[in-house]
């Protein structure tokens, strides 16, 4: 019985940190405003695989993980 709780308590943890990391889109000009990069900046440094790659969203849509957009910033915050 001890195993059985164990188990559903593990599940339960692991699906309410699911719920508490929902992925979020940020758009262009969200992006725009928070890296204070242009639209060609942006492109290079994509194109050099130092910048998170933009999803495409169908149409002329397009997005970034906001993770990635944060553990970039986390990371230029290291390097300096």
């Amino acid at each position: 019985m001890q195993s059985v709780t164990f188990t559903f308590f593990i599940l339960e943890t692991k699906q309410m940190e699911n719920e508490q990391k929902k992925e979020r889109i940020i758009r262009k000009t969200e992006m725009f405003a928070r890296t204070g990069l242009s639209d060609a900046t942006i492109w290079r440094l994509e194109r050099q695989g130092t910048f998170p790659k933009r999803l495409r969203l169908g149409g002329n849509s397009c997005g970034w993980l906001e993770s990635e957009l944060d553990d970039w910033f986390r990371l230029k915050a290291e390097a300096r």
